[in-house]
């Protein structure tokens, strides 16, 4: 990356339009690399690489890293909306900086409300497109919870395919496995709208609980990072995510 002035990159970053960084700078609200700095036109070297941190900086004691792009995964708790005008209930951009949702970070595949689990966002459009194509047919691994008990006759409907209303053809899981006496471990590719929930029940039962568990090979880890938390992706995770066939 070439040098940029230090309003431009504050900017690029989500603290603000240039003005308002413009603002911070001359306020003595902004260090770079520990070093106080009140040039809003001092040019700096933003490094890092496209998914890799970049320079170190804070505004108003808020550390922060330089990144090209904003490619993050938040574990969704239950009770948000995958929207920036939610309707009923809190944003899941409510869980994140304020800088993130500024610099125009989008949901990559919604969950709904009341589904949890892995959640991918980014602001670089070419890797929104690439991640929620239906035709790249991504593998979505869910844990299921069931109103009633699992029989063997549901995972193999669900498996052969069942007729959704609107849908030319039947739909199959990619994989479906039983996990308990009323869960499954359900994959699909497609990603249609409310599509766990309507196959469970074309298939005769329902959903009670839905977790979003894994998008291609990057996995969900709720050790790692607990519900309504959230990180940036690392070229690791990047490539776990791209290693499905």
């Amino acid at each position: 990356m070439p040098p940029m002035q230090l309003e431009r990159l504050l900017h690029s970053q989500g603290f603000g339009s240039r003005k308002q960084c413009r603002a911070l700078i001359r306020a003595g609200l902004v260090s770079v690399a520990g070093e106080p700095c009140e040039n809003p036109f001092q040019e700096v070297e933003p490094g890092g690489g496209q998914d890799l941190p970049g320079l170190a900086f804070s505004v108003d004691g808020q550390a922060w890293n330089y990144r090209q792009r904003a490619c993050l995964m938040l574990h969704k708790p239950a009770g948000y909306e995958c929207s920036h005008l939610p309707t009923h209930h809190p944003s899941v951009f409510s869980l994140l900086p304020p800088e993130l949702k500024e610099r125009g970070v989008q949901c990559i595949g919604r969950l709904d409300q009341d589904t949890t689990g892995l959640l991918l966002l980014s602001d670089d459009g070419q890797f929104i497109h690439q991640w929620s194509s239906g035709k790249k047919r991504i593998p979505k691994r869910y844990r299921v919870t069931l109103k009633h008990a699992v029989e063997d006759s549901l995972v193999q409907a669900l498996l052969s395919g069942v007729q959704l209303h609107d849908e030319p053809a039947p739909i199959a899981a990619a994989a479906c496995e039983l996990t308990g006496s009323h869960t499954l471990a359900l994959t699909i590719c497609e990603g249609k709208y409310h599509q766990v929930k309507r196959m469970v029940a074309a298939a005769g039962n329902r959903v009670e609980a839905l977790q979003r568990q894994s998008v291609g090979g990057l996995v969900l880890d709720a050790a790692d990072l607990p519900e309504g938390q959230w990180r940036w992706l690392t070229p690791a995770d990047l490539q776990q995510l791209a290693d499905f066939s």
